[in-house]
């Protein structure tokens, strides 16, 4: 496959279609982070639960999400090809405006896990966004603007949690699900009348099926690879994010403002990854994704190792910065590794099968991250992440040299 295509063949003005999935990325991370972080602590308002029951529960509520994700997902994905990504934009937008919002009202730990499982089933505004810019833009842009694309939810992982520790220190946790709410149907209504898509409907049965497209693929194995590789680095992410408020209040002795403390260990690794992103863009654009993305997994593992023994929330808060700065060479690089070895026609299914990957992800990690912190401790939550990091990183190595070669 040429990796290089001409200008020509990218329609011009497709910049205001990028800024306006910039921003509706920017918040559909700042709604996530602005709620996920203290859901445990909401959970733990609605009844009297046990240690071991709140890790589960909280682990529940996060990973349900991604378990109807990753079972729709394909279909999206089927559908995106055919009918466009713009509107799997909006239908992403919508439900999670009316679901967010509805979860502000729970009564019980089950009316939240119910909602949650109904959120991922149409869930995926940022990888349709992110499908919707690889088509849009010239190749020669590519590796900035899957940067600037994942700067976006990182940027809004960054003030979510700040601002939802503040809102509910301030006025309970309910109040962060109903501005989020508020401003998913703020994205959809952006995303509705100001992102344009050069689009040609494809019929259902002139589409290519996946299993063709993977054969004719120059490197089939690298594609697998990459779901493999979204996969742990997600569950990294998602071992971490249940327990990190509970985490927090154990590192805090149950004193001081622990939804403030939790925000600020929370945001860290978005601020990380906004400092770099840019920079880590244009690098890769430069010397290609495999060099970037086996860097960032390498300084991702090493980081692991301190955040196992710390015993500060302000000490966790400064490596998960460092490793924020990692993270900024992981998505990306993947994305891009996708974007420059997938034709145009399926990029739709590919990625949305890379967000089942991503979901699967999401689902091993809570699960890791909520059993191992109710069987042993919060420590070994970070170590075991790391150890499954390392694994990741030999086998992207091994499957890196020679066949893969960098494609500018």
């Amino acid at each position: 496959m040429e990796a290089a295509q001409s200008k020509e063949q990218y329609p011009s003005g497709w910049h205001r279609t990028f800024y306006t999935l910039w921003l509706g990325a920017f918040i559909t991370g700042a709604g996530y982070s602005m709620t996920m972080p203290f859901i445990s602590l909401f959970i733990s308002e609605l009844g009297h639960f046990s240690h071991f029951q709140l890790n589960i529960y909280s682990g529940l509520a996060f990973g349900v999400t991604f378990v109807s994700q990753a079972i729709v997902s394909p279909m999206w994905g089927n559908l995106a090809d055919r009918k466009g990504r713009k509107l799997m934009c909006m239908r992403a937008a919508g439900v999670m405006a009316c679901t967010i919002f509805c979860i502000g009202f729970a009564r019980s730990v089950w009316w939240i896990i119910g909602l949650r499982f109904l959120q991922g089933a149409f869930s995926g505004y940022i990888n349709n966004a992110t499908a919707l810019m690889a088509g849009e833009t010239p190749r020669s842009h590519s590796g900035w603007v899957m940067s600037a694309m994942t700067t976006a939810g990182v940027a809004g992982n960054l003030v979510g949690p700040l601002l939802g520790g503040v809102l509910s220190g301030a006025f309970g946790y309910r109040i962060p699900f109903f501005i989020t709410g508020a401003l998913m149907f703020l994205t959809f209504l952006g995303t509705t009348f100001l992102v344009k898509e050069h689009f040609t409907p494809i019929k259902k049965e002139k589409m290519k099926p996946i299993g063709q497209i993977f054969r004719e693929l120059d490197n089939p194995v690298v594609i697998v690879a990459m779901f493999f590789t979204t996969m742990v680095v997600i569950s990294s992410s998602m071992s971490i994010t249940p327990i990190i408020s509970l985490y927090v209040k154990s590192l805090m002795h149950n004193h001081g403002n622990i939804a403030f403390v939790a925000g600020v260990v929370a945001a860290t690794p978005g601020l990380g990854t906004l400092i770099a992103a840019s920079k880590v863009g244009h690098t890769m654009d430069r010397i290609g994704p495999k060099v970037v993305l086996r860097t960032g997994l390498m300084v991702a593992f090493i980081l692991f190792i301190p955040m196992t023994f710390t015993h500060s929330a302000w000490s966790l808060a400064g490596w998960r910065f460092l490793l924020g700065l990692a993270n900024a060479a992981l998505t990306p690089a993947i994305q891009t590794v996708l974007t420059l070895d997938v034709p145009a026609e399926a990029f739709g299914r590919i990625f949305s099968l890379n967000q089942s990957f991503q979901a699967v992800g999401a689902v091993l990690g809570s699960v890791i991250g909520s059993v191992i912190s109710g069987l042993f401790n919060y420590p070994m939550v970070f170590a075991v992440t790391g150890l499954i990091l390392l694994l990741n990183m030999i086998g992207i190595w091994i499957i890196f040299r020679p066949r893969y070669e960098t494609r500018k």
